[in-house]
């Protein structure tokens, strides 16, 4: 008889009974169907895929971003006698060797991978014939196009769940509004009975918000350091070099400090990390790369030095303090410098229409098929790399592209045994196919190269044939293989009639999202001068209103004390040096590289302001003294200017 989920949560968790939503959930689950589970961070989502992979018979999938969330949750799983692995890029070849291993056996019921993984085509390779009993997306807002977070690689995580016949998805998020739920069942397949929400507001968490001008918040953010019980705390900055800033002030004025951020290895991130959890260190000043999967229960200020960029993010944000369910205060110190940077932020994702056209012309050259190297792609054109991977994610939507499996251009190999020993290790019916690939690979120093294309052209086989001997060979320790050059295969299905026309399409939608971008800012400068009740707004926004007032935000607490914000920006209407601009385009035709950088309008305002692009860097723009000389300026006023000096 199948043990009761109350009977698994007392053995494995020591829970006597779950938390809201999460038996609503596992009872979807349990039943056959798929199921969406938004709670608050903290509300226990993990719970809802891990009770249930311990009760069904196949292999459970969870995709997870973060490296640093997978191995958090395995070694919190381990404590409680649950064995679950992962794959990412940090596990050397015996390491991923033995997860697969487990994974084919069917001793492995507890897998996470990064969504990226699912563009590799021997991991794809690896799970074909997994029976896959449940297939869990973490962060699923990603999905949807009309989120905060929209990343091209999760839609690809519904092709995958589908062709490989996943019994049950379940998706998982904390910050989904009403519409991107929606946009999440839609495209995951689940019925809205079985789409479990839980309430935002927690009454143990005290919402402030301050207004200050630039000069004083270092003064107003050692002070409620110093007023305040010591305790653990999270300050939230935007840019790198913000963290390491604050952190070194912090230190010198006595504070245990350390920075964070994505610009850090990750050797050092991991015990910046460690130290914060253990309490060896008090004060960690992050960027957003710090939190997610940070299981810290303990955390009593969530401190934002910058404005978040959304009230997506400010949720996730201030939801890792007091999960221990006491008293603690999240409070934003805002500034009305913030908001030319955050708005320069959103504008600088948005691709140039000249940009846009030069990438379709390229994609669309050949008549059936394109392999498309995503960081080449963005470094010609001058796009974000997660732009172009929207882009050609809006031509696959609308019927001009199909994805197939990318693959890896190059693989190369050092031997662990002789070729003889490795083919008589083999079954004699696979030793002429792989003596044939062996015939074919080629030496340079320690390393053999093998061209996959050619090799499977030569022999008349599919390449998966070819890529199957190189990974037998890999997992039996035959040799050590290595893979390179990630391509991105494009069945081309039709053929733009007007690339012009196309271009100004997908421009046009391209600046929608950063209208929709700069939307999300407006939201979160609304909260921050709300007279009214905040937690009530924040709850109201993710679809979970409250009755009443909270009494616990800075609105209730003090209804009388003002928040004008965008008040105190500085008005930004006048004329820029224009001897600026023309110095910019006399940069331009330095040479060919610079040429490119500084190819139309908005990549010159781009450079002006401070915001880095791929090309530029390869110029190295970055670290000329005009880079970012118009950073405090509006970016849409410096683009109008630069523009109107274009055409002269």
């Amino acid at each position: 008889m199948r043990e009761t989920p109350e009977t698994l949560l007392a053995r494995h968790w020591g829970f006597d009974a779950f938390r809201p939503g999460q038996r609503a959930v596992i009872d979807a689950l349990l039943s056959g169907a798929s199921a969406a589970a938004v709670f608050p961070t903290g509300g226990g989502k993990s719970l809802c895929y891990q009770l249930p992979a311990l009760q069904l018979e196949g292999l459970t999938l969870v995709v997870s971003p973060l490296i640093a969330l997978m191995k958090d949750q395995i070694d919190a799983l381990a404590k409680r006698g649950i064995e679950a692995r992962r794959i990412d890029s940090s596990l050397d070849r015996d390491a991923l060797r033995e997860v697969m291993d487990g994974v084919r056996r069917g001793s492995l019921r507890l897998l996470y991978v990064a969504p990226e993984r699912f563009n590799n085509e021997r991991f794809r390779r690896a799970l074909h014939g997994v029976p896959l009993s449940l297939f869990a997306v973490d962060e699923a807002h990603c999905i949807s196009e009309w989120g905060h977070n929209f990343r091209p690689d999760y839609l690809k995580l519904v092709r995958f769940a589908r062709a490989h016949g996943a019994e049950r998805v379940l998706a998982l998020t904390a910050t989904a509004t009403p519409s991107v739920l929606d946009d999440i069942c839609r495209q995951f397949e689940i019925a809205p009975e079985h789409a479990v929400r839980t309430p935002f507001h927690r009454e143990n968490l005290e919402l402030r918000f301050t207004v200050v001008p630039e000069a004083e918040r270092d003064a107003a953010l050692l002070s409620r350091l110093r007023e305040r019980p010591q305790g653990s705390t999270i300050v939230y900055v935007t840019k790198q070099a913000t963290a390491e800033e604050v952190a070194d002030r912090l230190v010198a004025a006595g504070h245990s400090a350390l920075a964070y951020h994505a610009g850090m290895k990750p050797e050092d991130r991991a015990s910046r990390q460690e130290r914060f959890m253990s309490g060896d260190v008090d004060v960690v000043v992050a960027t957003i790369a710090f939190g997610m999967g940070v299981d810290k229960a303990d955390i009593r200020y969530v401190y934002h030095y910058n404005l978040p960029k959304s009230l997506e993010g400010y949720a996730q944000e201030v939801g890792r303090a007091g999960r221990d369910g006491a008293p603690s205060i999240c409070e934003t110190l805002a500034c009305a410098s913030d908001i030319h940077i955050l708005e320069s932020f959103a504008h600088g994702d948005t691709p140039s229409h000249e940009a846009v056209t030069s990438l379709l012309q390229e994609v669309f050259a050949s008549e059936t098929r394109a392999e498309l190297s995503f960081p080449s792609l963005a470094a010609e054109h001058d796009l974000r790399a997660l732009v172009v991977r929207t882009l050609l994610t809006y031509l696959e939507l609308d019927g001009y592209l199909q994805a197939e499996t990318p693959f890896y251009e190059s693989y190369r190999f050092q031997p662990q045994r002789s070729s003889t020993e490795i083919l008589a290790a083999l079954p004699e019916r696979d030793r002429p196919f792989v003596r044939r690939v062996l015939q074919r690979v080629e030496k340079k120093r320690t390393w053999f190269y093998l061209d996959v294309e050619s090799v499977a052209s030569a022999l008349a086989v599919r390449r998966a044939e070819v890529v199957g001997v190189l990974d037998t060979m890999d997992e039996r320790g035959f040799i050590e293989l290595q893979s390179s050059g990630m391509r991105y295969p494009y069945r081309i299905l039709r053929h733009p009639e007007d690339v012009e026309a196309l271009a100004t399409t997908l421009h046009a939608r391209a600046l929608d999202r950063e209208s929709r971008e700069l939307g999300r800012l407006a939201e979160v400068f609304d909260l921050v001068e709300a007279t009214d009740c905040q937690t009530a707004r924040l709850a109201a926004h993710f679809g979970t209103p409250i009755d009443g007032t909270c009494g616990h935000c800075a609105a209730c607490l003090e209804p009388e004390r003002a928040r004008a914000l965008r008040a105190q920006l500085v008005v930004d209407d006048g004329p820029v040096d224009s001897e600026t601009i023309e110095q910019a385009k006399a940069l331009a035709s330095q040479d060919a590289r610079s040429a490119r950088a500084l190819r139309d309008p908005r990549a010159v305002a781009r450079f002006l302001c401070g915001l880095p692009s791929p090309a530029a860097s390869r110029a190295k723009l970055h670290r000329h003294s005009m880079f970012g000389r118009l950073a405090h300026r509006r970016f849409l006023t410096v683009l109008k200017a630069v523009e109107d000096a274009w055409t002269k």
